[in-house]
């Protein structure tokens, strides 16, 4: 087994002693620890599959397990339990259970692509662990991450109206996402955020007028009209309704092609 990392082994299958004797030998020091045999049997031997079939896992199946992927990774040089190479392996064994024991880290990937440069067989790993998020998600193994709930919102709006309306995407984010938009306007980022964009330090200066002058007072406006009327593009009915067919039939298509490789 291809599978040295010794945090990588369930503590409950490893015998330790201080000092070991085999067939006459102290291996004290050297040969004390033990890992007792075990047997798997919930495994998907056409997992591989599954993951091949979602954007950015289409290579899986090529990993020979040289570990350069993790050697090169900007998170295992942080945190060694996050590890590439070993997700991969599991991926290709078809051990899912064990996949989701790690679902709260395996999307901390940062996409920095290291991984993917040095990869000697093209696997792409950086896609592998998208993928594999993905379908954490998928399979609600994880909650719907936020940038999938970003995307959402974008692509409803996009879908209903033709175009976005940029306050509406935002606060719609920050309320599924069980922000609250009160804190950050009291001290948090959207506080500073809206303060630059306003000014407010010429107003702290004294400079009044300056303040006064340089006050976005139409942007303001545009925005709050925005919100009551909700921005649309002319004639957008059919345009819209041609789209959403096309987005659900290429979501029926997707799941399709995944059940299809599954089995």
């Amino acid at each position: 087994m291809p599978i040295h990392e010794k945090t990588l082994i369930d503590p409950n299958l490893l015998l330790q002693s201080d000092k070991l004797v085999v067939d006459g030998v102290d291996v004290s020091g050297h040969w004390n620890t033990m890992i007792l045999p075990r047997t798997m049997t919930d495994y998907d031997a056409d997992f591989y599959k599954t993951i091949q079939a979602l954007p950015g896992g289409e290579n899986v199946h090529r990993c020979w397990q040289c570990g350069s992927c993790t050697n090169s990774c900007t998170m295992y040089a942080i945190n060694t339990d996050f590890n590439p190479r070993y997700w991969i392996y599991l991926t290709n064994l078809g051990f899912k259970s064990e996949l989701v024991k790690d679902k709260d880290i395996i999307w901390q990937c940062v996409s920095c692509n290291k991984c993917t440069n040095i990869c000697p067989k093209d696997v792409r790993p950086e896609g592998v662990m998208k993928a594999l998020a993905h379908w954490l998600e998928m399979e609600g193994h994880t909650p719907k991450s936020k940038s999938s709930i970003f995307d959402e919102e974008f692509t409803r709006q996009c879908l209903e109206r033709g175009r976005i309306e940029d306050t509406e995407v935002m606060f719609n984010f920050f309320r599924q996402t069980g922000q609250s938009v009160g804190a950050m306007l009291r001290r948090g980022w959207l506080r500073l955020l809206i303060e630059r964009m306003n000014n407010v330090h010429l107003l702290r200066q004294g400079k009044i007028g300056k303040f006064i002058a340089r006050l976005p007072v139409t942007q303001g406006l545009k925005m709050g009209w925005a919100m009551v009327f909700r921005p649309r593009t002319r004639s957008w009915g059919r345009t819209g309704e041609v789209l959403r067919e096309y987005v659900e039939e290429q979501k029926r298509a997707a799941h399709a092609k995944i059940a299809t490789r599954a089995h």
